[in-house]
């Protein structure tokens, strides 16, 4: 089982401190942990994108870049990059830049991005052609990857007539690509079709109802007969800390904002969101049935390995960073995790096979 840190970049005040970042120690922070990350044994980091709406995480490839020139093993992640509104070429061109810079360590996570109809507005696009549009960059996407001249012919972008991609990507023999979904079966299906992997959004709502998406994309995969294996992977809330209730008391406050925050920009992007982003909030259930991973070490690893199981994860992306958490805090988080929570998690999959298979 693999575990990662995610970070999207929300700009808000800590509700505990009154404190706001600014975009350059927000980035600064990010950098900073990615090379904690790299020591302590973390495998990923996965930065998000957003447009136009109060997280400053934009442009994931350049960040992805910077992390690259500080990390020697990190995975390098997005979370998710917005193929349906970007164009197909040109995502190609920069994240097979990210790959090249890192030697290699790309992990290309795309979404619809579809509940933010407002994106889609800037960018002069429909949100109902959504679907359409992300199932043909997609298909696009792997084409072009393995850097040969491709002939192609679409919807929405001009055709391609023999150029290749440049600069051609250290992984180039099966593309490090993911897709996250999972409020649509079609994008699964979708996922197990093109043979690549799956990402869950499990922070939303509670976990469980993301297990029937994860088995219809696994069904699409088996299919399609791909000859290697289906992977899926998960998104957490996270707050780990020298013991239960100090993690408890000190993640609340924080939780609570975030949580408003959220709420906000989605209603700002979205006038009628999914009832599943937009229920009240409620410590009590989200710590305990839902996506936030509260605690100790201990409590925290095994909190982490039950909804691993539970969905089958392979790789696991855990948010921290949010609600306006400070920079020591978030670090020392960071630490605690590869110190005292991977080894943990190693450890009990040392004695279950079906986690060791996992990892």
């Amino acid at each position: 089982m693999q575990i990662a840190l995610m970070s999207l970049g929300d700009m808000m005040d800590d509700p505990v401190t009154g404190r706001r970042f600014d975009a350059s120690e927000r980035y600064a922070m990010t950098l900073d942990a990615g090379e904690i990350a790299d020591r302590v044994g973390i495998q990923g980091y996965y930065i998000g994108e957003h447009h136009g709406i109060n997280y400053t995480f934009s442009s994931p490839a350049v960040v992805l870049s910077a992390l690259a020139q500080r990390t020697k093993r990190l995975r390098l992640g997005t979370a998710v990059a917005l193929a349906a509104n970007l164009d197909t070429f040109r995502m190609a061109e920069d994240y097979a830049t990210v790959d090249v810079i890192s030697g290699g360590r790309l992990e290309l996570v795309t979404g619809r991005g579809n509940f933010f109809e407002k994106t889609f507005d800037l960018f002069g696009q429909s949100s109902a052609e959504s679907a359409e549009r992300f199932a043909e960059a997609m298909e696009l996407a792997c084409k072009l990857w393995p850097g040969e001249p491709v002939h192609w012919t679409g919807k929405f972008r001009a055709p391609i007539s023999g150029q290749r991609l440049e600069p051609t990507p250290i992984q180039r023999e099966r593309p490090p690509f993911w897709i996250g979904g999972g409020s649509s079966p079609d994008t699964a299906k979708l996922a197990g079709r093109l043979g690549v992997s799956l990402m869950l959004p499990s922070a939303f709502g509670r976990p469980d109802k993301f297990i029937p998406i994860a088995d219809i994309y696994r069904e699409a995969f088996d299919k399609a007969g791909h000859k290697h294996e289906a992977r899926v992977g998960a998104c957490w809330h996270g707050w780990v800390d020298k013991d239960d209730a100090t993690a408890r008391a000190k993640y609340e406050p924080r939780y609570q904002g975030y949580h408003a925050f959220n709420l906000a920009v989605i209603k700002s992007v979205n006038p009628n969101p999914p009832a599943y982003v937009s229920a009240p909030f409620d410590y009590e259930l989200l710590s305990t049935k839902g996506p936030a991973i509260v605690g100790g070490a201990n409590k925290f690893a095994d909190r982490l390995i039950y909804l691993s199981q539970l969905v089958g994860a392979d790789v696991n992306l855990i948010k921290m960073d949010m609600g306006g958490v400070g920079r020591e805090e978030y670090l020392e988080m960071v630490e605690r995790l590869g110190s005292d929570v991977i080894p943990q998690v190693n450890a009990v999959a040392a004695t279950q096979p079906a986690l060791a298979a996992n990892g």
